[in-house]
């Protein structure tokens, strides 16, 4: 069993499939006739429109975030290239060592 924590893309995706078979559940439904139907089909499609809204909207932030985080990794190696060098040094390291120890 992994012990890794999903991604955010993944967490994404497996919204986007949930909120796809909703809708495909709904469709398949939609010659079911009564009253009780009718009702959970309009909460059903009333959910699966705002969850369709707020993924949207989660994804607009994490771009905004990804594109945040690009501008300023990309401005603070400009600012400091030997920091930066030392970093990637450290990090390349770090995984040569782990790497090595299996």
């Amino acid at each position: 069993m992994s012990t890794h924590a999903p991604s955010a893309a993944q967490l994404m995706e497996d919204l986007r499939v949930v909120v796809d078979d909703a809708e495909a559940l709904l469709k398949a439904t939609a010659g079911q006739a009564g009253e009780k139907v009718e009702q959970a089909r309009h909460r059903a499609e009333e959910s699966v429109r705002q969850a369709r809204e707020r993924l949207g909207e989660i994804e607009g932030e994490v771009r905004a975030r990804a594109q945040e985080a690009a501008r300023t990794t990309d401005r603070y190696v400009h600012e400091n290239p030997w920091g930066a060098i030392g970093i990637a040094a450290g990090v390349a390291f770090m995984l040569g060592l782990l790497a090595g120890r299996r």
